[in-house]
């Protein structure tokens, strides 16, 4: 009968295990991923903040003012936020936690929804906060907030629970 494959190794494991190793271990587990989710999460920024801007500052025939979606720009930013997300999804299932086993898809598409649904109110408040409480409403001010702003918290908050809850190690 032939012997089941050991279980992998921790990096701690392999390495030795000193405080120079476990160091190294974190580099190696932390600094590919997090790599790759920058360059996803920097390909769909600007996809987002393009849309947005098509959205909220482009008018049809008049060019560069008021668009379609001035008025609205919470409703513009959730649109593209919906659209970013499938993105992100993609890329990161596929490259950026592509070491990872598969997890069932039902579960991690419900993961991804509920951390996107999280990491968007947060884009969004620093979006409304601007536009609704300070009562900014410039494309530069939009951009500073929803877009430069919202989009750091958002994608420290979605980096975290990613690798935890959406695309989780085998235990």
């Amino acid at each position: 009968m032939p012997e089941a494959p050991a279980p992998p190794r921790s990096v701690e494991a392999r390495r030795g295990g000193g405080p120079r190793a476990r160091l190294r271990g974190l580099l190696d587990d932390h600094l590919a991923s997090s790599l790759k989710f920058l360059t996803v999460g920097g390909l769909v920024f600007l996809l987002d903040a393009a849309m947005y801007n098509a959205l909220v500052f482009w008018e049809p025939g008049q060019g560069w003012g008021e668009g379609f979606l001035h008025a609205q720009p919470l409703t513009a930013k959730v649109l593209t936020i919906a659209l970013a997300s499938c993105l992100t999804y993609l890329g990161n299932r596929l490259w950026t936690f592509g070491d990872r086993p598969a997890p069932p898809t039902g579960r991690s598409v419900l993961a991804f929804v509920l951390v996107n649904v999280m990491a968007a109110g947060l884009q969004l408040a620093c979006l409304g906060f601007s536009r609704y409480v300070l009562g900014l409403d410039s494309p530069l001010a939009d951009n500073i907030s929803g877009t430069l702003i919202g989009q750091v918290v958002s994608t420290s908050f979605r980096y975290v629970t990613y690798g935890r809850f959406v695309f989780p190690r085998e235990r």
